[in-house]
């Protein structure tokens, strides 16, 4: 019989699209892997970006969410710092601690004359604060020569301490500072 007749017009280019013999499969393998391995490939590094992204921005909310708790801390102290240093929160806190008033002050000036009239600080008019040094009784006066020994103050105040008697030096004139341009 004869042999099957030839394809011609459209049939015929399909015909030549087509692969006519299967050893061209086998060349056509290689491509095919190499497209899927960088297809993979691909896939595989956008799945590792996307995760360190995700981290990323996990650790940055972490470090917002931290950096928002010590900024309203940080504020809660300056808040305290300014209730601290307010002139009526000072007075307060001074007298508590037995300070008063010290009126107006008196100068010494270079040449050893006072400028101003000096004036003792004005009495407490409530009781006098518990002394912050303990007496000491007066037989360890004999305890140590040359120790330091609270005693009490004349005012009758906290007790203060004395100390061995030190020669002291003979006085000497201090010159004044000299000024520093700028401050």
């Amino acid at each position: 019989m004869s042999a099957a007749p030839e394809p011609r017009g459209r049939a015929a280019r399909l015909a030549r699209l087509m692969p006519a013999a299967p050893g061209n499969q086998a060349a056509r393998t290689p491509f095919v892997l190499l497209v899927v391995l960088l297809l993979g490939g691909g896939l595989i590094g956008l799945l590792v970006l996307n995760s360190a992204l995700s981290e990323g921005s996990f650790r940055l909310d972490d470090l917002q969410r931290d950096t928002k708790s010590l900024t309203d801390e940080e504020q809660a102290l300056q808040r305290d710092i300014d209730a601290y240093s307010a002139p009526e929160a000072l007075q307060r806190r001074a007298r508590e601690l037995g300070m008063v008033p010290g009126g107006d002050p008196a100068f010494l000036g270079s040449d050893g004359t006072v400028k101003g009239v000096p004036s003792p600080a004005a009495a407490r008019q409530a009781a006098p604060p518990v002394p912050l040094v303990l007496r000491v009784p007066e037989t360890a006066h004999s305890a140590a020569p040359g120790s330091a020994v609270p005693t009490p103050s004349p005012g009758g105040g906290a007790p203060a301490a004395s100390a061995p008697a030190v020669p002291s030096a003979p006085a000497t004139e201090v010159p004044p500072p000299t000024p520093t341009p700028g401050r």
